[in-house]
């Protein structure tokens, strides 16, 4: 490379050739490097997190623990990818924290490394993919996702793929190409969406009519769109049938979600919230991105891609959805906006350009040093809720339901659990030692029963049988459950299946969402019927 630099070209096409090529490589080269560094960082940034944090596990975290503890692939009232995986980190890393934050930031980092390839299947070179994996980077809500033990980034990382297969089919279709490995990699990866969360249909719908609305149509008249289909039944088959079995669960799940949530998320606060969650130049990088698809001639070929996107955001602001649920779409964006920055040319202002380029990447950095402490939970806590309180008005502490709280919900999620599983064994100390056969633990929620199983191993817990969320599905078990431990419970509820209730632990947790705050814990004996008597009666889970 170096001799090629060297050689004076002149006239002479072969050295012109030689040095285009030289070119080429070396920028490349480069481009592989930071791509390699910007995913170093992502996961040295997460290391160090888990190494300093005072928080614990999320509660979230805790229910897919759970579900991995219990896996019935076939028969899952959710998508069963993240179960897997917790029954894997949990054989690898035990019961710790370890084992919630290794494989997201490892699933972060591999989604820095998508969105640089997306820039490249779009034309881009060393700074179009440098910029579009370190728009992921410095973007809250991603190093946020990376952090928590959660189907969000896997939905993430299908989206990016599916993305990036409908750009590759549109690309090599303008070529006149054989469109066939492209979508079948898009049928893999919606049908690995659907073993990871049920959002990857929004996707499905929004591909579906951008297809429609532009040339790429003509690719419904071959095979290959509807052997993609075939491949995305088969792969998310585990899915479908566990909805299917148990008699389609996601919807009563979307009803109780859109009436305690999705009901306080207004148009403004959706859009709002993409501010906060990207950061104003990354916002300006995915709408430039956007735009130069439909409108740029250079990429105009990739117009399938922005309106996938576009209709994807129409939809579930429409629908009312959670601002996170649409953060799939910003790779393949910042992707298309890297090369269009990478690509500007200003020739009254040779310097402006290149101005303009460093400004965004100065900016993107400026936002992710100072959204940090918010996005991962890196501080004290107490100082991590004067942080967000102090930072932009305090939006990082509304929660779901439209409230704020002392902390940013998440950071709140990840607080108590310990202690609280340290509070039932002081409630099962106050039974006797006769009845330890036949105790269980019934909680108000998911993240409480989680929680419970979790340490019980450590704390000498009985089993939890509860028809909190997703644990109603593991039905009542074998033990006739002469003994009750209830935490959170109403005694007047208690009563009327239980001839003695009494308090024997009051959990108190100063720092954790409000609920969660102060729980009673009950020590209920002689029951009117046993656990699988009762059990019928429970089916208005929670």
């Amino acid at each position: 490379i170096r001799r090629t630099a060297l050689v004076r070209q002149g006239s002479n096409p072969f050295a012109r050739s030689v040095s285009t090529v030289a070119r080429a490589y070396v920028e490349q080269v480069v481009a592989v490097k930071a791509i390699a560094g910007l995913a170093i960082a992502s996961l040295v940034l997460h290391a160090t997190v888990l190494a300093v944090t005072p928080f614990g596990v999320h509660r979230d975290e805790f229910l897919y623990f759970s579900m991995g503890n219990h896996l019935r692939l076939w028969h899952m009232d959710f998508p069963p990818a993240i179960a897997m995986l917790g029954a894997l980190s949990q054989v690898l890393f035990g019961h710790t924290v370890a084992a919630a934050r290794v494989f997201p930031a490892i699933e972060g980092a591999l989604l820095i490394v998508l969105a640089a390839l997306t820039a490249r299947e779009l034309g881009g070179g060393r700074f179009a993919q440098g910029l579009a994996g370190f728009a992921v980077l410095a973007s809250p809500m991603f190093e946020r996702n990376a952090t928590l033990f959660q189907p969000v980034v896997l939905d993430q990382i299908c989206w990016t793929l599916a993305l990036f297969a409908i750009a590759r089919v549109a690309r090599v279709a303008a070529d006149g190409g054989d469109t066939r490995n492209s979508w079948l990699g898009f049928g893999v990866a919606i049908g690995l969406g659907l073993l990871c969360k049920f959002s990857i249909l929004f996707l499905c719908i929004s591909v579906l009519a951008a297809v429609l609305l532009t040339p790429m149509r003509r690719e419904l008249l071959r095979p290959w769109p509807w052997v993609a289909v075939l491949i995305m039944l088969v792969l998310g088959s585990p899915s479908i049938a566990g909805q299917i079995t148990l008699h389609f669960p996601v919807v009563a799940q979307m009803r109780d979600l859109n009436a305690t949530q999705l009901v306080h998320v207004t148009a403004s606060e959706f859009i709002g919230t993409q501010l906060l969650n990207i950061g104003p130049a990354g916002i300006l990088v995915a709408i430039v991105g956007a735009a130069v698809m439909l409108a740029w001639a250079p990429l105009r070929t990739f117009a399938t891609v922005s309106l996938s996107c576009i209709l994807a955001f129409l939809l579930l602001l429409v629908l009312h959805g959670k601002p996170y649920y649409i953060g799939p779409i910003y790779p393949a964006l910042f992707a298309a906006g890297g090369v269009a920055l990478e690509r500007m040319k200003w020739s009254r202002l040779p310097h402006a350009a290149t101005a303009a380029r460093w400004t965004v990447v100065a900016l993107m950095g400026a936002y992710f040093v100072v959204t940090l402490p918010v996005a991962v939970p890196i501080l004290s806590v107490p100082a991590s809720a004067e942080y967000a309180a102090h930072l932009a008005g305090g939006a990082a502490l509304r929660t779901n339901r439209g409230n704020f709280d002392k902390l940013p919900q998440d950071f709140a999620d990840m607080l108590g659990w310990r202690a609280q599983a340290a509070a039932l064994a002081r409630g099962e100390q106050a039974r006797p030692a006769v009845e330890q056969r036949e105790a269980w633990i019934a909680t108000g929620n998911y993240g409480e029963a989680g929680a419970a199983e979790f340490y019980a191993r450590e704390f000498d817990l009985p089993p939890v049988v509860t028809n909190a969320g997703s644990f109603w599905f593991f039905g009542p078990g074998i033990r006739p459950g002469k003994v009750l431990i209830a935490l959170g419970s109403d005694p007047a509820d208690l009563e009327r299946g239980w001839k003695s209730v009494r308090e024997v632990a009051r959990l108190g947790r100063p720092w954790s969402v409000s609920e969660e705050r102060d729980r009673p814990i009950y020590l209920a004996t002689e029951p009117r019927m046993t656990l699988q008597q009762m059990w019928p009666s429970l089916s208005g889970h929670q």
